[in-house]
């Protein structure tokens, strides 16, 4: 395997049947879990970054010459938004001083939202999908990763604030 196919299917979880963009998202997890254990909110903040500009790279690598723009195996995109929608359960573990895991029903939300919005492609998470390009590769997902982060932010005020758990 290549390096930049190492890269775009994040160690072979796009490989994975069914449903790829799952397992890549899935794959995210642990990953994000030891990033923000090593160095907390700021070190996930710069690695999804980082994973953006490699991912990019990567599918330009991975796509060119083929018809599909996108082809399922490329699961990059998913971590790079898998972990932008968890910015804010590893920003809220860092402040609470807690570990990460003792906010799990963020972990929940940031997943079932991603994968929600990577799936239904709403506004412009779809208008970068049709994109066709790796640049809008990579878009999509950081949109759906972005509004899933909204949707971790409002469920934590109104789990946390409004309900007072």
């Amino acid at each position: 395997m290549t390096p930049t196919r190492l890269i775009a299917t994040f160690f072979g979880a796009g490989l994975l049947r069914p449903a790829p963009g799952t397992w890549g998202s899935l794959a995210a997890l642990p990953a994000a879990w030891a990033i923000h254990q090593i160095g907390g909110f700021a070190l996930l903040a710069l690695a999804t970054v980082l994973v953006f500009l490699i991912g990019w790279w990567a599918t330009v690598q991975e796509t060119r010459g083929l018809d599909d723009p996108d082809p399922s195996e490329i699961v990059i995109d998913e971590v790079a938004g898998q972990w932008l929608a968890l910015w804010p359960v590893s920003l809220g573990a860092m402040m609470q001083g807690v570990p990460i895991t003792a906010l799990w029903p963020g972990w929940v939300v940031a997943f079932l939202a991603f994968r929600a919005f990577d799936i239904w492609k709403p506004g412009p998470v779809g208008l970068a999908d049709r994109m066709h390009t790796p640049l809008g590769v990579m878009l999509d997902d950081i949109i759906a990763g972005a509004l899933a982060a909204m949707v971790v932010a409002v469920a934590a005020v109104v789990a946390h604030g409004i309900m007072g758990a």
